[in-house]
């Protein structure tokens, strides 16, 4: 066990996952377990067509640790993680994605080096050199270029800002959520910018990813790409020009 002195809140941002969000949820609760004493899942529901509120609302008939936030429409993963940040109780809150490529078990590290380290966030990075994962040249290139663009822009020494496994102090991100205004995939980056902004330190972690996508699908497309682009030229603009964050 990790001995954090608290609870961990665990956000999972959900859209369309239906046919696994019910075996993850109580997968997550089953590793959860083995390194932590209190905790509980957010699990939020971003407007999906499919079964996956219905999936939802069954895993929390089998566990009260479970709650759900639930919209009718889809607002993009930012909005849905900010959703889920403001239902959270605890010291700690951890962002975890619902289909698991990224095992929740790599938070007990992530928890230990917050720790020992005396860090308010620790971030996973698929660029860390001790990363185990498959990355397709083309991501990996993209990957590269956009942390050049945050290190002028921002001055955040992190390689990687988008992997889905993160974990903050509750009094570190809590106070500067509502400030968020990205809904799309640059969340992260407006996240991590405005809590560096107010003085928190950042520390990285390698992770493992396994894919359990099917071959050939496609998550993020190429508008999601320039989406997440124009946004943050967005952020530098409210952090440097406006002083939003401040």
């Amino acid at each position: 066990m990790v001995d954090i002195n608290g609870k961990l809140s665990v956000v999972m941002p959900a859209y369309n996952e239906g046919s696994c969000i019910y075996v993850n949820v109580l997968k997550t609760i089953e590793i959860l377990h083995k390194f932590v004493d209190n905790f509980e899942i957010i699990v939020v529901n971003d407007g999906s067509k499919d079964n996956t509120k219905l999936e939802i609302q069954r895993v929390i008939q089998c566990d009260d640790r479970v709650r759900m936030v639930s919209s009718e429409s889809n607002h993009g993963k930012g909005a849905a993680i900010i959703a889920g940040i403001s239902e959270t109780c605890g010291e700690y809150i951890a962002f975890v994605d619902a289909d698991l490529e990224l095992n929740p078990d790599q938070l007990e590290g992530f928890l230990i080096k917050m720790v020992d380290d005396k860090k308010d966030a620790i971030i996973g990075c698929k660029l860390h050199k001790d990363s185990e994962i498959e990355y397709p040249f083309i991501r990996k290139f993209m990957s590269m270029g956009y942390y050049v663009m945050l290190l002028i822009l921002f001055q955040l020494n992190v390689k990687d800002t988008q992997t889905g496994l993160k974990l903050f102090k509750a009094e570190a991100i809590k106070p500067v959520a509502h400030l968020i205004r990205t809904a799309g995939f640059a969340y992260d980056i407006e996240i991590l910018a405005a809590i560096h902004r107010r003085g928190y330190s950042i520390g990285q972690m390698p992770v493992k990813v396994v894919y359990v996508r099917e071959k050939g699908s496609r998550r993020i497309r190429i508008k999601d790409v320039l989406k997440a682009f124009n946004d943050t030229w967005a952020i530098f603009y409210r952090l440097n020009f406006k002083k939003y964050y401040d």
